[in-house]
């Protein structure tokens, strides 16, 4: 093991074991023959519980990591181009990362074993946004051996007591990967929105024709329901003309019955007429 090794098994540790891995160590590095990697190791001071955190990001979350420093390469890039437009675009992006580092990193932290006050995520939160802002910044974070939590203080970053820290160069190689993966993340956003507004169009014809179809039943409905009425106007005005007829009929069966009455009557009369007619012509000629 060299000290680079040992350094990275130290700041690995957990918080509590600092201390303790460290003097192990250095004494290995010591027995091993390397007394400077030794000395070297001693001298590293134990980090805060928010740079304790800050590392931890750095080694389970390396990707997201290099998509926070490469969202800060962007931001620089914009900002250089005063295009205003795309700072509004990226600042968002901003903040949910922030955001979801930040959660991610609580969530590490209780699987170690660790609590995060809201004062050590507040600390890490500006450790985080200070990597994104400044490359040196990020480089250290990136390192994964912060001993202070950093932040951002407009001339510069510091580090909880005020002073620079040591930086490690990022790769070009791990910036550029930052930078495919997020203009992959951006070319599956634009897809994933370009499906939403399909589906979106694709609803909106299905309510169109749904609506079509309701307006069509609907006005078959009131057709139906107009032509019900009006058939039941047309029954109750039979019906009526009905009743009218039978009372017509009934008055008419009537009269034809008194005026065969009144004939029955009249043909006796005339009879008896004719009768008496004869009788009296019989007395005549008799005389």
């Amino acid at each position: 093991m060299d000290f680079e090794e040992a350094a990275d098994a130290v700041y690995a540790a957990p918080a509590a074991d600092f201390i303790a891995t460290r003097n192990e160590l250095a004494k290995q590095l010591k027995a091993d023959g390397d007394a400077i990697g030794s000395t070297r190791l001693k001298a590293l001071r134990k980090p805060t519980v928010a740079a304790w955190l800050a590392n931890l990001v750095a080694r389970k979350l390396p990707d997201e990591l290099d998509d926070l420093l490469a969202l800060g390469d962007e931001f620089r890039e914009a900002t250089a181009d005063l295009d205003g437009e795309r700072l509004r675009e990226l600042t968002p992006k901003r903040h949910r990362l922030l955001d979801k580092l930040s959660k991610e990193a609580a969530r590490l932290a209780a699987k170690e074993g660790q609590k995060v006050s809201a004062d050590v995520g507040q600390k890490l939160r500006e450790t985080l946004d200070a990597a994104l802002v400044d490359p040196a910044a990020g480089d250290a974070v990136r390192e994964g051996r912060l001993s202070s939590a950093l932040r951002h203080v407009g001339f510069g970053v510091v580090d909880e007591n005020g002073e620079p820290s040591n930086v490690t160069p990022l790769t070009d190689e791990r910036r550029q990967a930052a930078r495919d993966r997020r203009k992959a993340q951006r070319a599956e956003t634009e897809t994933a929105e370009e499906e939403r507004a399909a589906a979106k169009r694709k609803q909106a014809e299905e309510d169109e024709r749904e609506a079509a179809e309701r307006a069509l039943a609907k006005q078959a409905f009131e057709e139906a329901v107009a032509a019900a009425q009006a058939a039941e106007a047309r029954v109750e005005e039979l019906d009526t003309q009905l009743d009218n007829a039978r009372e017509a009929l009934s008055e008419a069966q009537a009269r034809v019955h008194s005026i065969g009455a009144e004939l029955d009557e009249a043909r006796r009369a005339a009879r008896d007429a004719q009768k008496e007619s004869r009788e009296a012509r019989k007395r005549y000629n008799r005389l």
